[in-house]
């Protein structure tokens, strides 16, 4: 067995690495799409919302409804492209790691 010392310096290492891949996630940057285009919005690979922006055909008031239903859509893409860059980054960190099937890293 390693010396306690050796595994707990290893773990921190870890968690430095860790904690350094979740700050670049908001770095990166996604967007989600809706009604061909018409809405989009930007989000970091962490879900926080950069911006949205809605195309000027959709801004009459007969429009509301379909524009709400767009928009909601839009951040339901980029929340969902969001959550595929996010596992794609953690899995590369964690890709070395000797660590049991399914276990879960931020601890």
């Amino acid at each position: 067995m390693k010396d306690l010392n050796e595994i707990l310096g290893m773990a921190s290492r870890v968690q430095e690495e860790l904690q350094r891949a979740q700050d670049n996630l908001d770095k990166i940057e996604v967007e989600g799409a809706a009604g061909g285009g018409l809405v989009k919005v930007r989000a970091s690979a962490k879900g926080r919302i950069v911006g949205v922006s809605i195309d000027d055909s959709l801004l009459a008031p007969s429009e509301k409804q379909m524009l709400e239903d767009l928009v909601a859509a839009a951040f339901n893409d980029a929340r969902k492209k969001a959550d595929e860059v996010s596992s794609a980054e953690m899995a590369k960190m964690t890709s070395g790691l000797p660590l049991p099937p399914g276990f879960k890293l931020p601890f």
